[in-house]
C-alpha cells in the first residue's frame, strides 16, 4: 500500500470526523491525573518554539499556549481538523498549514521542539519525516511523541478489540483499511532505527496506562473513532456495537463505570548532530519550504 492510498484514507476519514483523536483521549487520564495531550505538553516545558506533527483539531496547541510567550506552528492533512483548530484561544502568529510531514513548510533550525500525539504511527516515508524533524529542529532540539500501546487487560478496550477483528474479518470484501505508517515508529527498538540516522539519540521510553473509564456508552464512542471502524457498514457496526454493549456490561461496576484502560508510549529524544552536518539529512533548504507557502495560514492574525 503507498503512502499516497494511506494518506487518501486518513483525509477522507479525519473529513468525518476531525476531531476523533481529542474526543477519545481529552478525558482520559493517566494515574497522575493528567491526559495523554498534558503529558505531551509537559515534555516540552521550557522550549518557546514549538511544532505539532499532525496536530489534528489543535488541542494540544491550545494546551501549548497556555505558556505565554511561544511561537507555535500546527501541520496537519485534514482541512477539517484545521479548521477547527482555528477555532481555538491560540496566539497571534501561531502557524497552522496542510501540509505533509515528509515536506514541512519551514526554513531550517525554526524549531526548539516538535510534539506529536498518535500521529507519528500512522505517517508513510518515516526517513523522511524523520529528515524534516531534524531540519526543521535547532541543535540540541526536542522531539516528544505519544504512541498507541495497545490494551489494558481485562477490560472494555480489549474486549472491543477482539469483536472488531472479528467484525472485520467476517466483513464483506473492500470495508478493511490500508496499512497505515511503518511498524517500526511502534516500538524503541524500531523509532531508534529511523530517528538515530537522522541525527537524533536514542529515544526516552515510557509505557503509561490511560484510564479511558465511564458509562458504557461514553467508552463506546471513544473506541468506536478507531480507523478499523470507518470503513464498516451500519448494519456491521451495529452488530458489533451491540456485541460490545452485552459483554461490557459484565464488566460494569455497581457505580455504572466500565473500566477501560489503553497503554501509550511517550518517547523523547534531542538532535544530537545538526543537520547541516549529519550525512543522513538533507542540508540543503527548499525556498519552497518556506511559511508564506499557500498551504500555509497564520491563525489569529
Amino acid at each position: 500500500m503507498t503512502t499516497t492510498s494511506q494518506e487518501a484514507f486518513l483525509r477522507a476519514f479525519h473529513a468525518e470526523r476531525p476531531a476523533v483523536t481529542a474526543d477519545a483521549f481529552a478525558g482520559g487520564r493517566a494515574a497522575d491525573g493528567r491526559s495523554s495531550y498534558e503529558i505531551l505538553r509537559d515534555r516540552v516545558a521550557g522550549h518557546g518554539r514549538v511544532l505539532d506533527l499532525g496536530c489534528g483539531d489543535g488541542l494540544l496547541l491550545e494546551l501549548l499556549a497556555r505558556t505565554e510567550g511561544r511561537l507555535l506552528a500546527g501541520v496537519d492533512l485534514s482541512p477539517e481538523a484545521l479548521a477547527l483548530a482555528r477555532r481555538r484561544p491560540l496566539p497571534a502568529g501561531t502557524t497552522l498549514s496542510e501540509s505533509r510531514a515528509q515536506h514541512l513548510p519551514f526554513a531550517d533550525d525554526t524549531f526548539d521542539a516538535c510534539v506529536s500525539h498518535m500521529a507519528l504511527m500512522l505517517m508513510g516515508e518515516v526517513e523522511q519525516v524523520a529528515t524534516e524533524v531534524a531540519r526543521v529542529l535547532r541543535p540540541g532540539g526536542m522531539l516528544a511523541g505519544v504512541i498507541g500501546g495497545g490494551a489494558v487487560g481485562g477490560e472494555a478496550y480489549e474486549l472491543f478489540i477482539g469483536l472488531l477483528r472479528n467484525a472485520v474479518e467476517t466483513a464483506p470484501a473492500g470495508q478493511g483499511i490500508p496499512a497505515l505508517g511503518d511498524r517500526r515508529t511502534r516500538s524503541r527498538a524500531g523509532l531508534d532505527s529511523v530517528l538515530v540516522p537522522a541525527g537524533f539519540a536514542p529515544v526516552g521510553w515510557e509505557t503509561v496506562p490511560i484510564d479511558l473509564s465511564g458509562p458504557v456508552e461514553q467508552v463506546w464512542d471513544a473506541l468506536a473513532g478507531v480507523y478499523d471502524v470507518g470503513p464498516l457498514d451500519a448494519a456491521t457496526v451495529e452488530s458489533l456495537r451491540a456485541a460490545f454493549l452485552t459483554g461490557a456490561r459484565k464488566l460494569t461496576a455497581p457505580n455504572g463505570v466500565v473500566p477501560c484502560g489503553m497503554n501509550v508510549h511517550v518517547v523523547t529524544t534531542n538532535l544530537t548532530a545538526h543537520p547541516k552536518t549529519h550525512p543522513a539529512v538533507s542540508a540543503a533548504a527548499n525556498p519552497e519550504r518556506c511559511p508564506s507557502s499557500p498551504a500555509a495560514e497564520t491563525a489569529n492574525a
